[in-house]
């Protein structure tokens, strides 16, 4: 049923793994609740208005943008380089929150949307970085599969870098995702300890190694207000 097109009553069934009986029945509780319409011509289902006001309701709660915002327009005045904010989809980061400084540099992954495998530049590696051990031994072979387009990322080079994140208590990653371009990122944790979104400022490599005290700091302290904003939104 999370498919746009309108589908029939045997193929939610056989998505579904049910027999139809059971699926009819399941589907007429739903369409009686507004989450599910049929069509009394073609008898096909589609999602209702329920649906809809339900994913509004989850990604209001959910949504860090509007409180990151004001950290990334705040890290963009200070350094004139591009702020993107990062939250993690499965075994990717997605960037959701992009900001362009007056020393922007121009890359198709610096787009809103953007997708890329958890570990492949300074914000996704934030989101690995802090997760479980047993989590990202979980993740590595998704993630490795995904690596053959990042000829210099390699399974070994990422758990030694989430080393070192982890003891400088930020990521630096420079020229192996694109050649003579880095990123510094710090992740934005909930209260369990988890990373939730990673903020990070991507810019030309010498930008950042030359500015790499005052760049962590400006993101330690901005993801730390962040993480406060976000935890008062969530009571």
């Amino acid at each position: 049923m999370s498919d746009a097109r309108n589908a029939r009553l045997t193929d939610i069934a056989q998505a579904a793994g049910q027999d139809k009986a059971t699926t009819l029945r399941l589907l007429d509780v739903l369409a009686r609740h507004g989450f599910v319409n049929r069509d009394p011509e073609n008898k096909r289902y589609s999602l209702g208005p329920e649906i809809f006001a339900l994913g509004a309701a989850a990604m209001s709660r959910s949504d860090p943008r509007s409180k990151v915002r004001p950290s990334l327009i705040q890290l963009v005045r200070l350094f004139e380089d591009t702020a993107i904010l990062s939250v993690p989809r499965g075994a990717e980061s997605v960037a959701v929150d992009v900001h362009q400084g007056s020393f922007a540099i121009r890359a198709n992954y610096l787009e809103v949307g953007s997708r890329r495998p958890l570990g492949v530049g300074a914000g996704s590696l934030a989101l690995l970085a802090w997760l479980p051990d047993e989590e990202i031994d979980a993740l590595m072979p998704f993630i490795a599969d995904r690596l053959v387009n990042y000829p210099l990322l390699s399974p070994a080079l990422l758990r030694r870098s989430i080393e070192e994140a982890r003891r400088r208590g930020y990521v630096m990653l420079l020229d192996v995702v694109v050649p003579r371009m880095g990123g510094i990122a710090v992740p934005i944790l909930s209260e369990d300890g988890r990373p939730s979104a990673a903020i990070s400022i991507a810019a030309l490599s010498e930008r950042i190694s030359g500015r790499e005290a005052a760049l962590s700091e400006a993101l330690l302290r901005e993801a730390a207000a962040c993480r406060t904003y976000l935890r008062q939104s969530s009571l």
